[in-house]
């Protein structure tokens, strides 16, 4: 769906993208991530052909971009950098407006576009007010309905929760994986880990306009080689594991051993009660953090 090779960007002496080569396949939710500066933003004005690349390729649902960019863009909904809209007007007239912009076809079926992303964004009540009385939240809700009005095939978010309360960041999540299951491949940028964490299948992670990583979540993720344990009696457990004890917490401890089985065989055995045992897993913050030397401020 997305590819690019080499893709950089420079703004004279400053190296904004360096060399990416980003790969988003269909289907993907795909987190985008990293600290504010990084190079995110330019990255996705370049995919949507509203930046000229200084070098490398960009290839956009199969076609060159920006050579093809008219052709691809009707399949492709966007929100970089906030949402665009009349203040004067209302959030279903801003709507009705945008897709006649687009090129959207027919009265009646624009009209029922346009209801259908209202709907879809939880926006129907407020359609009818001026955006001037928006918060920014609602604004942002307005953007996303705008990207949606012609059931596109990839969708592209930059910052897409911007300004949403957690009521609203929730309600967002549940619509692109909605979308995505569906059948819309998601692409959006981000610098934060939890959300990413909760929605994304795939990541991808700039550090001052390079790429240190790009991969599955779930192998990202993949175990550490360390087994956490709880048990009834902390001290007599470190003795008895002792030389592959990581650290120790009370009567919580991480051990050395990559098969839980192996630890609660030897503690059981011991007559040592286990109340708590699981192979450790990466969160993707520790993922960032190794891959950027916990450069920036992509946050939790």
């Amino acid at each position: 769906m997305i590819r690019t090779t080499g893709l950089t960007k420079r703004y004279g002496p400053v190296l904004a993208v360096d060399r990416l080569d980003l790969d988003v396949r269909e289907g993907d939710v795909y987190g985008f991530l990293g600290a504010n500066g990084s190079g995110k933003t330019t990255t996705v004005r370049m995919l949507l052909g509203l930046v000229l690349a200084t070098s490398g390729d960009i290839e956009l649902l199969g076609a060159p971009v920006p050579k093809a960019v008219a052709t691809v863009l009707p399949s492709v909904g966007a929100l970089v950098e906030g949402p665009a809209a009349y203040s004067h007007l209302s959030g279903r007239a801003n709507l009705a407006l945008f897709d006649a912009m687009g090129g959207g076809s027919g009265r009646r079926d624009r009209r029922r576009r346009v209801e259908e992303a209202l709907e879809q964004v939880g926006l129907a009540r407020a359609a009818d007010r001026r955006v001037r009385g928006y918060s920014l939240g609602m604004r942002q809700r307005l953007g996303l309905a705008g990207a949606l009005l012609r059931a596109p095939r990839l969708l592209v978010l930059d910052e897409p929760t911007n300004g949403l309360d957690p009521q609203g960041i929730r309600e967002m999540r549940d619509l692109l994986l909605s979308l995505n299951a569906a059948g819309t491949t998601i692409f959006l940028s981000s610098h934060l880990l939890a959300e990413v964490e909760q929605l994304c299948t795939r990541v991808g992670v700039l550090d001052r306009g390079r790429m240190v990583v790009q991969d599955d979540l779930a192998t990202l993720q993949g175990p550490t080689g360390r087994t956490v344990v709880r048990t009834s009696d902390g001290v007599a457990a470190h003795a008895l594991l002792d030389g592959r004890v990581d650290s120790r917490d009370g009567d919580r401890l991480v051990v050395r051993v990559d098969d839980p089985a192996e630890v609660n065989a030897l503690l059981v055995g011991a007559g040592l009660r286990v109340t708590e045992l699981y192979a450790e897993r990466r969160g993707l913050e520790q993922v960032v953090l190794d891959a950027t030397g916990g450069s920036g401020d992509v946050i939790r």
